[in-house]
């Protein structure tokens, strides 16, 4: 299967950072505090503010990219995102554990405002990761990996809603007071590399 490397040039920024570098294919910004993505549950509060780049995939597809972390604190996280709406989205990530805890890999699915979230402790901690986002009609598949070769998968989801097209790419955010820098690169995409077993 080929998988090309994006054209940066047909993403758009969702809450834009102040401070971004963009080399060749790589993508690098530092993080505005209060920046989060969550919608409701437990929690009870609502944001919608990180920082996310984003392009429209149409059919079945696979992005894939490499992000690397320069964390300062607890919850600071980055990782891939899909976006329909505020209240229609998912996203997979590596959050700072603060340096007491381990990391944690996890993502969150969102449908009619309503946010879930599965984690697991990344053990050793890691400051590089890659995450692959897989698409077959309205059901997603998020992997995850350490090298770029070999992918585990994170989970399986449904997005409710049908879509013609969607928007697909890389965000990071800080929830907390504070900033980091993060850095994105081999992004590729292409047909769907996800595989029924």
């Amino acid at each position: 299967m080929t998988r090309e490397p994006v054209n940066l040039e047909q993403f758009a920024w969702l809450n834009a950072p102040d401070d971004v570098l963009v080399t060749g294919d790589a993508v690098e910004f530092i993080t505005r505090p209060e920046t989060d993505f969550w919608q409701r549950t437990h929690y009870g509060f609502r944001r919608a503010n990180d920082h996310a780049l984003l392009t429209r995939l149409w059919d079945d597809f696979s992005f894939t990219v490499q992000v690397e972390f320069f964390y300062e604190t607890l919850y600071d996280q980055g990782g891939i995102m899909l976006y329909q709406d505020d209240d229609n989205w998912a996203k997979a990530s590596l959050e700072y554990g603060g340096g007491t805890v381990p990391s944690m890999l996890g993502s969150v699915v969102t449908t009619d405002g309503w946010s879930d979230w599965a984690s697991t402790p990344l053990v050793p901690d890691v400051n590089r990761l890659y995450f692959r986002l897989s698409r077959k009609g309205n059901d997603f598949r998020i992997d995850s990996s350490r090298d770029g070769d070999h992918f585990h998968q994170m989970r399986i989801f449904h997005m409710r809603h049908d879509i013609a097209d969607t928007k697909v790419g890389i965000y990071a955010c800080s929830p907390g007071q504070s900033s980091f820098k993060v850095r994105f690169d081999e992004m590729l995409v292409g047909p769907s590399q996800w595989r029924d077993h």
